[in-house]
């Protein structure tokens, strides 16, 4: 089966799970599951965008430091007061960032270009007319009362969280993060309590178990580590029956076809249903989906590479789906190669890369050393996925190809690109 047929497959069969309310000071990083209407007009009334004076752009046209403007002062508002009188010819109203803009008044001078004048009747002369007609923020500019301000599907982030915080929701429907068993198997394996074992050779560090759960957590989920399930099918059995009442389930190993395969023998005896098994892609081809009941079960390969690989392109997006996101798709960019690539006709192959900015001209992916799919170093040095078509055999120097980047939701770099 081809990688994009088993994922539109995979999303086919996962739905959102539903909603719950939160309050919105915890909301962060969960997706909405309404809409949101704004109930009234932000800001309410025009008001001052900077400290200084409100002003009529007539009055103020063509003062120059040569030729100021002088214009009489007949009021002063802070933010959080209201403006007593109207601005005629001639007149000004000192107003603070955030104020209301008095009656009469067009624009606010900057106090930057003004000089306040001795004397009374209290007098300040304008120095500069870049203002004239400016710095007035209008009534409704931002939000406009009775239409949608925010669509379900999205997730939040600290803009949208200040905004149900300024149409004054203090509650939110988001929708519910689906909890992940996770379950790995194997006699081989060991967790970190047995790790003397590992040390001495004589068996392997789950590492899937932890790295999945990573991931799971990355993508919304919560993950519930289910433990290491061995190689009989007693075992299994009980794994399994534990995971009951889970949103979804992700196996690693057991799903090839060795003796000791045996995840999906027990996962049928249950009344597990399979969808299919084997994608056209390295790493991971032995990737297994379907559902044990209501419950979608990933069968991933045990390889650390593999798992993690399939991970990102079916799991991933089924798990944004299940948390309500409109955007379940994984981000692609497109990259320019640093180096020669070579891969094996009829597969996707999914090469693990590090990123490098090359000014104006975008990203330069060079791989991050062998890539066998027990190389588990490989995928913690890549910043990105390189997708390489399965009638592709090899691609020179220099290059596009189609990238998935892998960078943490709170990615940064070493060094600054912000403009001098």
């Amino acid at each position: 089966m081809s990688v994009r047929e088993a994922l539109e497959r995979v999303l086919g069969a996962v739905a959102p799970l539903g909603a719950e309310r939160i309050p919105v000071a915890e909301a962060a990083g969960r997706t909405l599951a309404e809409d949101i209407v704004s109930p009234l007009d932000h800001p309410p009334w025009d008001n001052s965008a900077m400290d200084g004076y409100a002003v009529r752009a007539a009055d103020v046209r063509g003062a120059s430091r040569d030729a100021p403007v002088v214009l009489e002062v007949i009021e002063s508002v802070p933010a959080g007061a209201f403006p007593g009188r109207r601005v005629g010819p001639g007149q000004a109203i000192r107003v603070m960032t955030g104020a209301p803009v008095p009656e009469g008044a067009d624009s606010v001078v900057r106090v930057e270009d003004t000089e306040t004048l001795p004397g009374a009747p209290e007098r300040v002369a304008v120095f500069d007319d870049r203002d004239a007609g400016r710095n007035i923020r209008r009534r409704a500019e931002d939000l406009r009362a009775g239409t949608v301000v925010l669509r379900a599907g999205r997730v939040l982030r600290p803009g949208e969280v200040g905004v149900l915080a300024a149409v004054g929701r203090s509650e939110v429907a988001v929708a519910r993060r689906p909890r992940v068993g996770i379950l790995s198997t194997g006699n081989e394996l060991a967790g970190a309590e047995a790790f003397e074992d590992v040390r001495a050779g004589r068996r392997i560090a789950d590492s899937n178990g932890y790295a999945l759960a990573a991931a799971v957590a990355t993508a919304g989920g919560v993950p519930v580590r289910l433990g290491i399930a061995r190689d009989d099918e007693a075992s299994l059995r009980a794994y399994f029956e534990a995971a009951e009442g889970l949103d979804a389930l992700i196996t690693s190993a057991g799903v090839s076809v060795g003796e000791h395969d045996l995840v999906r023998d027990v996962l049928t005896a249950l009344g597990f249903e399979l969808d299919f098994w084997r994608v056209r892609m390295r790493p991971g081809s032995p990737f297994s989906f379907g559902r044990l009941g209501r419950t979608p079960v990933f069968g991933l390969p045990g390889n650390p590479v593999s798992a993690l690989v399939t991970f990102e392109v079916f799991v991933r997006p089924a798990l944004r789906r299940m948390a309500g996101r409109r955007d379940v798709h994984s981000r692609t960019i497109r990259v320019r190669l640093g180096e020669r690539v070579e891969s094996k006709a009829g597969l996707v192959h999914f090469l693990r890369a590090r990123l490098e900015l090359d000014g104006p001209a975008g990203y330069v992916a060079r791989l991050t050393g062998a890539q066998g799919s027990g190389i588990l170093s490989s995928m913690a040095e890549a910043d990105a996925l390189l997708v390489i078509p399965e009638d592709v055999e090899r691609l020179a120097e220099g290059e596009d190809v189609v990238a998935i980047p892998l960078l943490p939701g709170d990615a940064g770099q070493e060094t600054s690109g912000l403009p001098a």
